[in-house]
């Protein structure tokens, strides 16, 4: 194991989208109980000083893979389909329509019910949209499908934060 191991290498768990959470919450334990800098105390600076590149390491690691949308960017990007959300915004017709339709409820929205509706659509287009890209990493390996998903993704979760946002403005 070094620094260059992928996250999933490190934490000793299958590369693939599905991860099971409670696995991945021991296992960042158990790494960062090996690699806390207090344990090297006595064999110097430079070594506290590689125990906290490997904490940095494991904590990076983990923030990846336990967010589905991070975890999925980099399965992506580990075979060779990274996101380039920044430069490819091209989004299927009927997800631009599903989209418009929303933001268009959204600028309607007058009370904090319609928004909480506009909430739970969001959620329930966000779960529907990590089940196709489990299905395009971990069935098809369809990697380049799958980046597609998770730019959608990202779409609707920016616009389920100005949901919310609206939500926080108008519950004041």
């Amino acid at each position: 194991m070094n620094l260059h191991s992928t996250d999933f290498e490190l934490f000793g768990v299958p590369v693939q989208f599905a991860q099971d959470r409670a696995v991945l919450d021991a296992r960042w334990k158990e790494l960062q109980r090996e690699a806390h800098p207090d344990k090297f105390a006595a064999q110097g600076a430079a070594a506290q000083r590689v125990a906290m590149q490997w904490s940095v390491r494991i904590n990076e690691a983990y923030q990846r893979l336990k967010d589905p949308l991070k975890r999925a960017s980099y399965l992506c990007e580990l075979h060779g389909a990274p996101i380039h959300a920044e430069k490819n915004t091209a989004m299927p017709h009927d997800f631009l329509v599903q989209q418009m339709q929303l933001r268009e409820a959204l600028d309607d929205a007058q009370t904090v019910e319609d928004l909480e509706d506009i909430a739970s659509e969001s959620l329930l287009t966000a779960e529907k949209q990590l089940s196709k890209i489990e299905h395009a990493l971990d069935i098809s390996k369809d990697f380049a499908a799958a980046a597609q998903q998770v730019r959608s993704l990202m779409f609707i979760e920016r616009f389920a934060s100005e949901v919310d946002a609206r939500i926080d403005r108008l519950g004041q």
